[in-house]
C-alpha cells in the first residue's frame, strides 16, 4: 500500500498486523478519490474504522486541512500513528481509540464537524446508514458533505434515505462503494438561513 497523489505521493503504507483489519486496495481506493476529488481544498476529514488510515491520509495528501481517525483496535492506532509519521502528516490529525457510537458522542460535544467521511466498517456490520444519520442528528456534517461508504457487494444500502442522496456506487469483486452527498431539506436549510440573518442582525 501506498499514498497514490498528492504531497505525500509515493510513501509506503504499513499494514496493520494479522488478518483482522481489511486495508482498501491501492486500486479501489484511487477510484474512490477519482469519484469524491481528485483533489480537496481544505476541510475536516473522518476516517472512523480507520484500520491502517490509509483512506484519511489519502485525503490529508491530496489537500484535507484535517482529519479525525479512529479505530478501536491498539494495533490499527499504532499502525496509524506510524502511517502518519512516516508521511509527515501528524501535525494535521488526532488519532483516538474508540469505537464508532462513542467517538461519534465525543465529536459531538467538541463541535466537530466535516466535509469528508469515510466508513468502512467490518462486513459483518449491515449499520452504515444508521451510522450516517447518527452522525447527521449529532451536526456531525456540513451541509454537501461527502460520505464514502464500503460494504461487502452483496449487500445492497437504499440509493437515498434521510437526507442521504447516493451519486454513485462502485463494486470491486467482493467490494462495493457507495458515495453519498449529505444535503439539509428545503424547510431545515431554510430555517438554518434564517437564524443565521437574525444573528447578524
Amino acid at each position: 500500500m501506498r499514498v497514490i497523489s498528492g504531497s505525500a505521493k509515493g510513501r509506503p503504507l504499513k499494514s496493520v498486523p494479522g488478518m483482522g483489519t481489511r486495508p482498501t486496495t491501492d486500486k479501489v481506493k484511487e477510484s474512490i478519490f477519482s469519484m469524491i476529488g481528485p483533489y480537496f481544498e481544505g476541510g475536516n476529514a473522518l476516517d472512523l474504522f480507520a484500520g491502517t488510515g490509509g483512506l484519511g491520509i489519502e485525503a490529508l495528501s491530496r489537500g484535507m486541512d484535517h482529519a479525525v481517525f479512529i479505530d478501536k483496535e491498539p494495533k490499527s492506532i499504532t499502525t496509524i500513528k506510524e502511517n502518519l509519521k512516516a508521511t509527515r502528516l501528524e501535525e494535521q490529525a488526532e488519532v483516538y481509540r474508540n469505537d464508532a457510537g462513542r467517538a461519534l458522542k465525543a465529536l459531538e460535544k467538541r463541535g466537530t464537524n466535516f466535509e469528508l467521511v469515510f466508513l468502512d466498517p467490518p462486513y459483518r456490520f449491515k449499520n452504515g446508514d444508521e451510522l450516517m444519520i447518527d452522525m447527521a442528528e449529532r451536526a456531525l456534517l456540513k451541509h454537501g458533505a461527502i460520505v464514502v461508504l464500503e460494504y461487502e457487494s452483496g449487500y445492497a444500502y437504499p440509493e437515498n434515505f434521510a437526507d442521504f442522496r447516493c451519486l454513485r456506487t462502485a463494486r470491486y469483486g467482493e467490494i462495493a462503494v457507495s458515495i453519498y452527498r449529505y444535503e439539509y431539506a428545503l424547510d431545515q436549510a431554510g430555517k438554518l438561513d434564517k437564524e443565521e440573518e437574525q444573528d447578524d442582525q
